[in-house]
């Protein structure tokens, strides 16, 4: 019987369960460990999974897990959820974080009143004005790979679509992002990783973003990548200048800054909100 303790956190409503190495020493977890522990039903219950661990090298490593046990690509809410998490455990004494995720370097920050900065690194793989067919109709998105692959629909780009009733909306709120999004997400253009797929509605120089996630395969009340591609591609298609604020479905916002130097895009930085939920303890064979 093995008992494994560990922490519930929010990243403006994207939530994870994050497990410290250190805490649970020489603990191993597989796939369907993952997805029980994540199930909302029996389960914790999350959008990911996050292990904690000391390194020699960084501040810490942490491995994402999406809660279909998946892995591979950056987490931004994930990663700014685990910034806080290495600051109240007191792994470090200043502000400024380095770490790796998933194999690859990003830094981070606390930010005064509860804010979080991730610090990513410059997107890449974008692509402009492209066109997918979905559910019979072309339908216009942009692409970009933000740490993970993002496709980005303006939804006023359909509003001339006269589409079926099971796809039909009058804005954002009542968008069907669950069942577009599934159908774009695993679509042959994006094989064999696919992709989120975000929905935008842009407003008083604000975006409102609502996102369908891979490897949750649904809908979740925020994307940190999905964020950081949504204010990039607002910033080519409406100009909008950063930094771009975003608001989630769950109705809190994030930051995204960034610098454009010849069509590059640098100093790329995500903030706002992480939140511990409560710990706990659970007895993991109770899912082998």
């Amino acid at each position: 019987m093995l008992k494994v303790k560990f922490v519930k956190m929010t990243g403006a409503g994207n939530d994870f369960i994050v497990i410290d190495n250190r805490v649970n020493q020489s603990l191993s977890l597989n796939v369907e460990n993952i997805k029980n522990l994540c199930d909302r039903k029996y389960g914790i219950g999350a959008d990911g999974l996050i292990t904690i661990s000391d390194s020699d090298k960084y501040d810490f490593t942490m491995q994402y897990f999406n809660s279909d046990g998946s892995t591979g690509s950056l987490c931004g809410n994930g990663a700014r959820c685990a910034i806080k998490y290495v600051m109240d455990s007191e792994r470090i004494k200043g502000l400024n974080i380095e770490f790796l995720s998933n194999d690859a370097e990003y830094s981070g920050s606390v930010i005064p009143v509860g804010q979080y900065r991730l610090n990513l690194n410059s997107p890449v793989d974008l692509k402009l004005d492209e066109e997918i067919e979905a559910f019979s109709y072309k339908i216009k998105y942009d692409f970009i790979n933000t740490g993970s692959p993002h496709v980005v629909i303006d939804i006023d780009s359909l509003m001339n679509i006269k589409m079926s009733d099971e796809i039909n909306f009058s804005d954002l709120n009542d968008f069907p992002v669950y069942k577009l999004g599934k159908e774009i997400r695993h679509n042959k253009n994006f094989y064999p990783q696919g992709a989120n797929v975000n929905f935008l509605k842009f407003r008083d120089d604000k975006i409102f973003i609502r996102t369908y996630e891979r490897g949750v395969e649904d809908e979740t009340l925020a994307c940190g990548t999905g964020s950081v591609a949504a204010a990039i591609i607002g910033s080519i298609n409406h100009k909008i200048s950063p930094p771009v604020q975003l608001v989630t479905r769950g109705g809190e916002k994030l930051i995204v800054d960034f610098k454009i130097d010849n069509d590059k895009y640098n100093d790329v930085s995500l903030t706002g909100p992480a939140v511990t939920v409560f710990s706990g303890e659970i007895t993991i064979n109770n899912f082998d």
